[in-house]
C-alpha cells in the first residue's frame, strides 16, 4: 500500500530507529542480554521486551480508536491535503518511569525477544496502513504523562520511545563490566 507522505515519513522514522535497535541487540549472548549495570537498571533484554510491549499497546490502541470512531460514524478518511502530522507538544522524558502495563519480564531468551520484536513490527505495519486511511487528528487518547495525543502522535511517540531506549541499550553495552560474550 502506498502511504500518504506524512504517514510514509512516520513509517520510515519508525523503521530507521528500529533498525538501529536491532543492530545493537542481534548477536548478543544470553549473558549479555541479561546483564544489568545496577539493581535498579534494566538489562538489554528487558529493554527489548519493554519496546515490544509498548508497540503492541500502540497497535491495540490503533484498533480501539478506529473501531470506536467507526461504530460512532465518526471515522473520516485521511485528508488529501494533509502534508504534516501534528507533532508532539512535548518530548517524552528519557528518565521517566514506565507504567506497570509495559514493564518487561527478566530473563526471556534474547532470540525470542528479537523474533517477537520483528513480528510486532510486521503487525504494526498493518496499523500504520490503517492510520494512512483515516484522519488521525480526532482519534484522541490520553497519555499518562503527555496528555491528549491523537493517533499519529501515539506512533510518533513510539519512534521517539525507541530512540530513547536505543541510547539506553548503547549505554548498558558501554558500561564497565558488560560481558564480552
Amino acid at each position: 500500500m502506498t502511504l500518504p507522505e506524512p504517514v510514509d515519513k512516520l513509517w520510515h522514522a519508525l523503521e530507521r530507529v528500529r533498525s538501529e535497535v536491532l543492530q545493537e541487540v542481534e548477536g548478543l549472548s544470553q549473558t549479555q542480554a541479561d546483564w544489568k549495570p545496577g539493581a535498579d537498571d534494566w538489562s538489554v533484554g528487558e529493554i527489548v521486551h519493554h519496546l515490544t510491549i509498548a508497540e503492541i499497546a500502540t497497535g491495540k490502541l490503533t484498533t480501539k480508536l478506529t473501531r470506536e470512531a467507526e461504530a460512532a460514524g465518526a471515522l473520516k478518511p485521511f485528508p488529501a491535503g494533509l502534508r504534516e502530522l501534528p507533532s508532539l507538544s512535548a518530548a517524552p522524558a528519557a528518565n521517566a518511569d514506565a507504567p506497570p502495563v509495559v514493564w518487561p519480564e527478566r530473563g526471556r531468551p534474547i532470540a525470542t525477544l528479537i523474533t517477537d520484536m520483528k513480528a510486532t513490527r510486521a503487525r504494526s505495519r498493518q496499523s500504520i496502513e490503517k492510520l494512512a486511511t483515516v484522519d488521525p487528528r480526532p482519534l484522541i487518547f490520553k497519555h499518562f504523562r503527555l496528555g491528549d495525543l491523537d493517533l499519529s502522535q501515539w506512533w510518533q511517540l513510539q519512534a521517539q520511545h525507541d530512540g530513547i531506549h536505543l541510547a539506553q541499550i548503547r549505554d548498558v553495552k558501554a558500561r564497565p563490566g558488560f560481558p564480552k560474550s
